[in-house]
């Protein structure tokens, strides 16, 4: 089975409070809809996709996005938060398995 898992976060080194930050996520996953067959043996590749993706600032909630097998194989998603106090952006991914994933970045705010 290929390499699951992985998540990267990355955020500016600093933000000025108040500003937005660019927050940016991927993470390895096949991202299989279910409906794609192998060319090997002609049998239905099994669905296996990210189902949520939520993302906290500071202990609330920012982001909550709700995923398909119709998103690409490692995807690349990201979002802005309003900086107004330095901390934790943790992001989670989970997926129709039972599997997760989380990581977190510090956001300085100056």
């Amino acid at each position: 089975m290929a390499d699951i898992g992985e998540p990267k976060v990355r955020a500016p080194e600093k933000v000025k409070k108040g500003e937005l930050a660019l927050i940016k996520t991927l993470i390895k996953h096949p991202m299989e809809s279910g409906l794609r067959k192998d060319a090997a043996t002609g049998e239905t590749v099994p669905a296996h996709y990210i189902e949520s993706v939520t993302a906290e600032y500071g202990g609330a909630m920012v982001v909550k996005a709700s995923w398909t097998g119709a998103v690409s194989k490692n995807p690349f998603f990201s979002f802005y938060v309003k900086a107004d106090k330095p901390g934790p952006v943790t992001v989670t991914w989970k997926d129709n398995k039972g599997q997760e994933w989380k990581e977190k970045v510090e956001l300085k705010v100056e």
